[in-house]
């Protein structure tokens, strides 16, 4: 036992330690606990998963709304020409001004 902290967790005080006049069989040394590190990592774990289901939720959203989004679209593809007259392709007409003849 080189140590001083070696000493006091094998329970030997050294006399220094006690005060004059005190019966050293009366002495009790009181030891912290050693840190436990079960919370933080635990903490650290669920913020992880936390964030990495926030994410895929969110995909999940936003591919949900490409989705909705693409089918909206194929849908109004097919129902314009119908609902225009049915021609299937629409022309636009630009009419020009004829130039004064002389």
């Amino acid at each position: 036992m080189i140590r001083p902290d070696a000493q006091l967790r094998a329970g030997h005080v050294p006399s220094d330690l006690i005060p004059p006049g005190t019966d050293p069989r009366s002495v009790v040394i009181v030891h912290t606990a050693p840190r436990s590190w079960v919370g933080p990592v635990v903490l650290i774990l669920v913020a992880a998963v936390g964030v990495c289901g926030l994410v895929y939720i969110t995909t999940v959203a936003v591919l949900s709304l490409v989705q909705v989004a693409a089918t909206t679209a194929a849908a109004i593809k097919t129902a314009v020409p119908a609902l225009i007259g049915g021609g299937g392709l629409i022309t636009l007409a630009v009419k020009v001004p004829k130039k004064p003849s002389k």
